[in-house]
């Protein structure tokens, strides 16, 4: 007897002996995958079949059966997953005798503490409930049978399945509208860091739905790697399941590792991938069979009219756009005349013509492409590459054509390094999308600003490969750099593009956070960035592409704050990189506002505070319907120059839930008839409240005061705010990392500190430079997603650098202090 008849034979002993069965079944680590839910599947099957015939029995009732809907009736039961059950019955033993039946099968199963979803119905009051209900005609398509009278079961079967045909185009629609709205409600399975496996699109929801349309006779999905990719998913649920001892349908992100454990797979970054492959296959697969619905239906609809225009000249079927390239019914397909095996451009041809007529190509053409079309020789020719910067070019209806051609393995074998970035996740909760996707969500992006270069050729292939390093260990854009001059030769760029191509991809992140986080009035920092630049036109480049690479991150990669300071940057270094003379600055004369208070400071020896919002208008582009960008509001301090400012007032900032966006500190001398000392200290703060409205500024100043005669215990308070709200179970943050930038300032040692971001995160850092006993001359803070970067520009107490032994020690101990 085989080990699977044991375990049948033992669930058929009662509730206890298949609970041990079960839980046997689940244990076994060389049974997973299909063998195990077709096994579980079976067991349940073996059980309730005896106990549906026993109660039966008991209660007097004939003419009534037990039907698995839904997932058990595919039998894809997972560990966890609800046992979907239909009793079915001719109504001729009566109510009592049904609910009497109905009830020595409900409870037994509750018993067990398994879910349940059960309905008990007649064969019409069954048709009738999902004529009305698309979700319960759903569930019934997958009906089978468990036990009882199997004759009733094949009755309501081949019934609801002739309802469905008659019925789909009604219900596909129906069906349709249904998948779009738990899209937008779950999002893009294969883009989240905590899918939902079912409910997301690209789920099992969706691969659900395909087998419903194919059972319509209307349409089928492409059935290449659709069974495996909803067997992938399907396994990464079982395992979720058993890790975890719920159910649940949620990947999330604590859960990652131990799943990718059960699966035999080396981490969550390969689970992720792995789940991100089955879901993009199931979503590409959904967008061709919906579109082929669509097309049926529309057709179906044309016929009467057709008829009613007979004998008139027909419309013409084809439409050329290109060579070898027609439009037909709406999509684009090959001409009869194309010569896929001669036409080694054909494939970024067609591409090019689907993209820029903002159409979806085929999946015959596709594939036909895929199959048929031999490799372009390296480098390519000129027109090959022009092809591909047409693709790039064509703005947001390059993203369905560039899935179409990855789903059949045409862009790696176009572009073979494009396989280690192919699904690879993003942990940082800044990106919106996969490492792939991201490059092509920011050529779209870049092809919007070709107008302001002077070679939109070279901005779309950067903007293409600018994160292509990610795939490999180390620095991804010193990978990248070596990867981007190879694809660039590759595609048959010439030696001085290739150089070009390679800079603007080793240095892409270089402008913005040169700008959010370095002293723009410091002359090292402009010509830092010339010498790597280069060019003019290289720095035009870098510029457009920092404005696409952010914008195609995710909304809280740009604003017009960064817009401004990286404008404000690329100004400079085009300066010198044109020759013109920079001359060292002036020191920048304070605002009459800032004058202001800091005669107040002096007169009153108390600091004064003033908050306002920043006089700044929206760029003439801006949509005048959209939510107005946060861009904080500016906080106004002075005070007599005095040791612990930086903390104190970054510590009450903290207290009040400020997030600070920016900080410059210096000191001003003012005209010495104001009093005795002329030593006030300026704080300009860029504020925005983490949650709720901004706080009095005499609140602020009175809180100030307190922390700087001692009275208010800053690290305390912030302490039982930590305690009173802990911080939520998740990934562990890593390390804080403190480094000293060594050139990057004439005047001042650069310290840049990245840590996770957290409230209360620059008082400590301030603290920890009060207690190094160095001057802080400005301070620069960056915030992306749980990150913080903040650079501080820090002195001897003479106003002199750090020695460079010196610097390290204080950047060691910073780090110290952080973790």
């Amino acid at each position: 007897m085989t080990s699977l008849e044991e375990t049948t034979e033992q669930a058929d002993s009662g509730p206890s002996g298949y609970a041990a069965a079960r839980l046997r079944l689940l244990q076994e680590k060389a049974r997973s995958g299909p063998p195990r839910r077709a096994a579980l599947a079976k067991l349940t099957d073996g059980w309730l079949n005896a106990l549906f015939t026993t109660a039966a029995r008991e209660a007097g009732v004939r003419g009534a059966a037990l039907v698995a809907v839904g997932g058990y009736g595919r039998g894809e039961l997972s560990p966890r997953s609800d046992l979907d059950l239909l009793l079915l019955h001719d109504g001729k033993a009566g109510a009592p005798a049904i609910a009497a039946l109905a009830d020595r099968v409900w409870y037994p199963v509750w018993d067990l503490g398994l879910a349940l979803d059960h309905s008990v119905r007649t064969p019409a009051e069954a048709r009738k409930t999902a004529g009305e209900d698309l979700k319960v005609q759903l569930g019934l398509l997958d009906a089978r049978h468990v036990a009882g009278d199997l004759g009733l079961v094949t009755g309501v079967r081949t019934a609801i399945l002739a309802d469905w045909r008659n019925q789909a185009p009604k219900r596909l629609p129906e069906l349709d509208e249904l998948c779009r709205e738990r899209a937008e409600r779950q999002g893009e399975l294969q883009f989240l860091l905590e899918p939902d496996l079912k409910e997301a699109r690209g789920g099992l929801r969706d691969a659900t739905a395909l087998r419903a349309v194919a059972a319509s006779w209307l349409a089928d999905a492409p059935r290449e790697g659709l069974a495996d990719a909803r067997r992938r998913l399907l396994d990464a649920r079982d395992a979720l399941h058993l890790t975890t001892g719920r159910a649940t349908d949620r990947l999330a992100l604590q859960e990652q590792d131990s799943v990718a454990a059960e699966l035999g797979l080396l981490d969550a970054d390969a689970l992720l991938r792995q789940v991100y492959e089955a879901a993009r296959t199931v979503s590409y697969a959904s967008d061709v069979t919906w579109r082929e619905v669509n097309r049926v239906l529309r057709s179906r609809g044309a016929r009467p009219r057709l008829r009613a225009m007979l004998g008139s000249k027909p419309a013409p079927e084809r439409t050329p756009l290109a060579e070898g390239v027609v439009e037909q019914d709406g999509e684009v397909v090959l001409a009869r005349t194309a010569r896929v095996e001669r036409d080694l451009v054909l494939p970024l041809r067609a591409a090019a013509a689907a993209a820029q007529a903002g159409l979806p190509i085929s999946l015959h053409a596709v594939r036909r492409l895929a199959a048929a079309a031999k490799p372009l020789p390296v480098p390519w020719p000129a027109e090959a590459r022009e092809e591909l910067v047409k693709l790039l070019g064509a703005g947001e209806s390059t993203v369905p054509v560039w899935e179409a051609l990855e789903a059949e393995g045409l862009i790696t074998q176009l572009l073979p390094d494009w396989e280690r970035v192919r699904c690879r996740p993003q942990r940082n909760p800044v990106h919106t999308w996969t490492v792939d996707r991201h490059l092509v969500e920011t050529a779209v992006q870049a092809s919007s600003l070709t107008r302001r270069v002077h070679r939109p050729d070279l901005l779309l292939v950067s903007a293409l490969l600018h994160d292509i390093g990610k795939g490999w260990p180390g620095d991804h854009s010193v990978a990248g750099e070596v990867i981007a001059r190879d694809v660039a030769s590759r595609i048959g760029f010439d030696r001085d593009d290739m150089a070009v191509i390679a800079t603007v991809v080793r240095h892409h992140l270089l402008l913005v956070d040169t700008a959010t986080r370095r002293d723009l009035d410091d002359p090292a920092t402009v010509d830092s960035v010339a010498a790597r630049v280069g060019s003019l036109g290289t720095l035009e480049l870098l510029h457009a592409l920092t404005e696409a690479d952010a914008l195609a991150t995710g909304p809280a990669a740009w604003s017009t704050w960064r817009a401004g300071l990286v404008a404000d940057l690329v100004r400079r270094v085009a300066a010198v990189l044109a020759g013109d003379e920079v001359p060292e600055p002036e020191p920048t004369a304070p605002s009459a506002e800032q004058e202001r208070l800091a005669v107040e400071a002096l007169r009153t020896g108390e600091p004064v505070l003033a908050l306002h919002a920043p006089q700044t208008e929206p760029p003439p582009e801006a949509d005048p319907d959209a939510d107005p960008e946060p861009v904080g509001v500016e906080l106004l301090i002075a005070l007599r120059d005095r040791p612990g400012v930086l903390p104190a007032a970054a510590g009450v900032l903290a207290l009040h839930r400020l997030t600070v966006r920016a900080a410059d500190l210096r000191a001003v001398e003012l005209p010495t008839e104001l009093g005795e000392s002329s030593d006030v200290l300026l704080l300009s703060w860029r504020v925005a409240a983490e949650y709720g409205s901004l706080p009095q500024a005499a609140r602020l100043r009175a809180d100030l005061v307190r922390a700087l005669d001692g009275t208010l215990d800053i690290p305390a308070r912030l302490a039982e705010r930590e305690a009173a709200y802990p911080r939520r179970r998740g990934v562990k943050a890593p390390p804080p990392r403190v480094t000293v930038a060594p050139t990057a300032s004439r005047h001042a040692t650069v310290i840049e500190v990245r840590a996770q971001d957290a409230p209360g995160l620059l008082h400590r850092i301030g603290r920890a430079l009060e207690e190094a006993a160095v001057r802080v001359r400005s301070a620069h803070v960056s915030t992306l997603g749980a990150n913080a970067v903040d650079t501080v520009y820090v002195t001897r107490a003479d106003g002199s650098r750090l020695p460079e032994a010196d610097a390290a020690a204080l950047a060691k101990s910073l780090e110290e202090a952080l973790r």
